[in-house]
């Protein structure tokens, strides 16, 4: 049984972040001072989680540092491919935590002690306010310099179609359009090998950016860890090479491996201790 744990340490910093009189926290282009509506008693840990996540996500330089890093990868890779020509290259990527960032849907939910909610995302969606990474939009330009196609593979459903092209083309995104953004269909599966195949009848993938390992292969949409594990084993070597990662701490496919399904979040809040390594 776990008595005391870094675990306990981390949540009670979540929930000094959540439950002080104002956090300073950035919404959209801006930082704004926002309130809590939540009590320090109703403040969930989970929910504490996502609002220090979102802290590092939003203030952090080395959060700025990795997706920097991932993209100047990513324009090695471009630049050494295009330069050996004789193909009709197309690059596959995500949208949500790979180009741009949404933690300030993440803190607007959990100030008012609320988990992901369908219409909250659907709102912030038709918003259009979602910032990008850092080095994405030079890194998409550069591909769309080079004749590049550029494929936008998302899970945002269909009726978020024009609010997130609104986002990219206001973002400056290249080749933002109906054709190069494919979302989710109505049967809202979201295993992408689909249209990931729909673009290999065209054209060769030369790489796949995402922040869920689920962005690269549907191995990795499996709710196990251990089969996550052996996949990502299995598959090292694409790593930085044809399969480029962006990091997202705030959710992902590894939320549900870890619970065993989509629990509810008292549930998840209850778990979540029992599941962390602590030294005795």
């Amino acid at each position: 049984m776990i008595r005391r744990t870094y675990l306990t340490m981390a949540l009670a910093s979540s929930l000094a972040l959540a439950t002080t009189s104002s956090c300073i926290i950035a919404v959209g282009n801006d930082r704004s001072v926002m309130t809590p509506k939540a009590s320090p008693e109703a403040m969930s840990p989970t929910l504490g989680g996502k609002l220090y996540t979102s802290a590092w996500i939003q203030r952090s330089a080395e959060y700025k540092a990795l997706c920097h890093q991932a993209y100047n990868i990513a324009t090695e890779r471009l630049l050494a491919a295009t330069a050996r020509g004789g193909h009709r290259w197309a690059i596959v990527t995500d949208i949500d935590e790979t180009i741009v960032d949404n933690s300030a849907n993440s803190v607007h939910q959990a100030l008012k002690g609320e988990d992901f909610t369908q219409a909250s995302w659907d709102k912030w969606c038709d918003q259009a306010s979602a910032i990008a990474l850092a080095g994405a939009i030079d890194f998409f330009r550069k591909a769309d310099s080079l004749g590049v196609q550029i494929f936008y593979i998302s899970n945002r459903d269909e009726a978020n179609r024009a609010g997130t092209l609104r986002n990219l083309r206001s973002l400056g995104l290249p080749q933002a359009d109906d054709q190069h953004l494919m979302l989710r269909d109505a049967s809202r599966n979201s295993d992408k090998t689909a249209r990931r195949n729909a673009v290999l009848q065209q054209y060769e993938i030369l790489m796949l950016l995402g922040d869920n390992l689920g962005d690269f292969d549907h191995v990795f949409d499996s709710k196990q860890e251990q089969t996550r594990e052996a996949a990502v084993a299995k598959l090292a070597r694409e790593f930085g090479r044809r399969f480029i990662v962006l990091p997202n701490p705030n959710y992902g496919t590894w939320e549900p491996a870890m619970n065993g399904g989509y629990l509810p979040l008292k549930k998840r809040d209850k778990k979540l201790p029992q599941l962390l390594r602590s030294h005795p």
